[in-house]
């Protein structure tokens, strides 16, 4: 007898006539979690993204299960949030992986690498690839359960004092830069300095540094940076596709129900999807309105990115010799990489490089 259809047809008296016990689900104790972020309010796109899972998770649970989200500063540093959800001090934060590649390189790998996966390949690699198991095997050594959730797509390259016409104006060179492709940077001879996004600006305009990047248009228009810069690079030849991680504590995770185990995939996922759908749709017409205020949009010269190319793959090959950590994801990495460019470059390079040439 289908249990189901007895409640609804003989309703609750009915069923305990008919001696069927009616299936009762707990709904358990409220959980409260907080969230520590490593960026600041102002930016609706990739601070936003937590509080667009948070929402998820609210919805999803119907308000029992609720997460507090708190910008880079308020609970922890920026950079923080890893001693800070490895030691439990919260349950779970959201950032940039590669802020973290002073711990170990490899963390690199689950952001964003020089010359490395764009992002409809990144996510791939998570979602259908190795990606997520072995990067789930590294951060299982810091306590953490990660998930992806955001990517920003390729970036810009930066903000400059000066024009960049050759490889040799970067030597000497101050250069805000995210993570690991500063280690790139030094080896081309510049001078590379990790600072939090909600410093940058008072750093660039006290000259403490002589260039910055930190996403595109829409967010480094809100930033500020042309009025201090005037020269705006591209393409982010170390950010194209760099992934944001929503990392949870272990022992937090474990103790959800399956429930919530899925809620919590369900909502970093959709935050995710949500976040670059935001940078694609606002970026354009932040663009245009940096161009109309005169600032000077310019690629980076050919000798520029031959260099960085070059430094880029001896460094993973220096890397894949002395960190093992490194050299079993990044041999995965390295080779889904291959793939997913023999791949594109039939289809969407070729489809994108003729619809751009096109006056629509």
């Amino acid at each position: 007898m289908d249990r189901r259809s007895v409640i609804k047809n003989t309703g609750i008296a009915g069923v305990l006539a008919a001696g069927v016990a009616p299936v009762v689900h707990a709904q358990g104790a409220p959980i409260r979690w907080r969230l520590a972020s490593s960026f600041p309010k102002a930016l609706d796109t990739i601070y936003g993204a937590a509080e667009d899972f948070a929402r998820e998770v609210g919805e999803l649970s119907g308000g029992r299960f609720t997460i507090s989200v708190h910008a880079a500063g308020e609970l922890m540093p920026a950079f923080g949030v890893v001693d800070g959800v490895q030691n439990a001090t919260v349950e779970c934060a959201h950032t940039a992986p590669y802020y973290f590649f002073g711990k170990d390189e490899t963390f690199a790998l689950g952001c964003a690498i020089p010359f490395g996966l764009n992002s409809r390949q990144m996510t791939a690699w998570m979602y259908q690839g190795n990606g997520m198991k072995l990067m789930r095997e590294f951060y299982a050594k810091y306590n953490i359960v990660n998930f992806v959730m955001g990517n920003t797509g390729a970036q810009m390259g930066g903000w400059y004092r000066k024009e960049i016409k050759s490889a040799k104006d970067i030597k000497g060179l101050k250069i805000r830069i995210g993570g690991f492709a500063g280690k790139v940077i030094e080896r081309m001879g510049g001078v590379p300095q990790n600072i939090p996004g909600g410093e940058i600006y008072t750093a660039l305009e006290k000259g403490t540094i002589d260039s910055a990047e930190w996403v595109g248009p829409y967010d480094d228009q809100k930033l500020g940076f042309g009025k201090v810069a005037p020269f705006y690079y591209y393409p982010g030849w170390w950010e194209g596709g760099p992934q944001l991680d929503l990392f949870v504590n272990d022992k937090a995770f474990a103790g959800l129900s399956s429930e919530n185990k899925a809620i919590i995939k369900n909502a970093a996922a959709f935050a995710h999807s949500n976040m670059q759908a935001k940078y694609d749709a606002k970026n354009p017409g932040a663009l245009k309105e940096l161009v109309a205020a005169k600032i000077k949009v310019l690629p980076f010269p050919k000798d520029v990115m031959d260099l960085a190319f070059k430094e880029s793959m001896a460094l993973y090959s220096e890397l894949n010799a002395k960190n093992e950590n490194w050299k079993k994801v990044y041999q995965d990495y390295d080779n889904f990489r291959r793939e997913q460019n023999l791949w594109f470059r039939f289809t969407e390079a070729r489809f994108d490089s003729f619809m751009q040439s096109q006056k629509l």
